[in-house]
Formats: C-alpha cells, structure tokens, sequence
C-alpha cells in the first residue's frame, strides 16, 4: 500500500450492531468521540450502527421489522382495507 495517501484520521473501527451486538473491527476515518473493548481484548474507538450484514434481513434471510412510528400497521390497514373493498 503506499504511504501517506490516507487521512490523519484512518485508524481501525470497533463497528457495533445495536440490534444483535455484533461486533466488526473495519479500518474507517468515521468520528467517534467514544471507546470500548472489543472480544479480541483490544480497546478501539466505537461507532454504533442500527443495521449490519448480520442483522439485515437480506443476508440474514429473516423477516425482522424495525418500525417505532407504526408504519407498516398503517400500511397493512390501508391493504386490508382495499381488499374489503373489492
């Protein structure tokens, strides 16, 4: 790799699912203000992600619904009331 193409800031990441608590160390320039340890024993600054490939349900391949604003019920009514229609 050469050297001194890469930002100041380009450091490895402690990236953590708040779904499942998966935990995935990526080299990443993202700010992060916070640190935690991760299960190698080693300490790194931590980001939070809502959704990783190990939570997502494209690559889990299960259906999981993340709606707090009640959403998908709305839209499940709105379908229900359209089919009573017809």
């Amino acid at each position: 790799m050469k050297k001194e193409i890469h930002p100041n800031t380009y450091r490895p990441v402690l990236f953590k699912d708040s779904s499942n608590g998966a935990e995935f160390i990526i080299s990443s320039t993202v700010a992060t203000s916070e640190t935690a340890k991760a299960k190698d024993g080693k300490e790194y600054p931590v980001f939070m992600v809502e959704i990783s490939s190990s939570s997502h349900p494209f690559y889990t391949g299960l259906e999981k619904v993340l709606d707090s604003a009640g959403r998908v019920e709305k839209f499940k009514q709105k379908q229900a009331k359209a089919k009573s229609k017809e």
